[in-house]
């Protein structure tokens, strides 16, 4: 029998061999980009570009204005969300996608001011909810982001 394989060791072979390479991330619930575990620009970029419709121009306006209010930004995707902060200090800020907007959390939020608008069911976080057709106010994303940026991050 040296030489023969078994029907089971083919199928074992054909199926790791011909088993193509996503060309495109699974969308998650909500919408939400499936982007493997990555510290760097080009996961955060990846998740960007995976982000559906108009959540895409959305994550490129928010990622343009945190690397611009903050040029030393540390950038990573973990748990399939972008996540932003600075070398040895922790993540001050989130982004996820669901299936009618896009959540940034503040992680230090509750010391932001003024506050974002949206509560969390944990004490500092606090939340900014971007639907659509909601304006897009650059010059108050940036002061969280500036404020956010100078506060001790999270560690996760």
């Amino acid at each position: 029998m040296a030489g023969r394989t078994s029907k089971a060791a083919e199928k074992v072979t054909k199926k790791t061999v011909a088993k193509p390479a996503a060309a495109e991330p699974t969308l998650l619930s909500g919408g939400n980009p499936q982007i493997p575990k990555g510290y760097g620009e080009a996961p955060v970029q990846a998740y960007i570009a995976a982000m559906p419709g108009w959540k895409s121009d959305i994550g490129r306006r928010l990622d343009a204005l945190i690397t611009r209010t903050v040029p030393e930004v540390s950038k990573a995707v973990k748990w399939n969300s972008p996540f932003y902060g600075m070398e040895g200090q922790g993540w001050f800020l989130g982004i996820h996608c669901f299936t009618k907007y896009i959540k940034v959390a503040f992680f230090k939020g509750a010391s932001l001011h003024p506050l974002p608008p949206g509560a969390s069911k944990q004490k500092e976080v606090r939340y900014l909810d971007i639907r659509e057709d909601d304006p897009f106010d650059e010059a108050q994303i940036a002061s969280w982001v500036e404020q956010a940026s100078r506060l001790p991050g999270e560690r996760m």
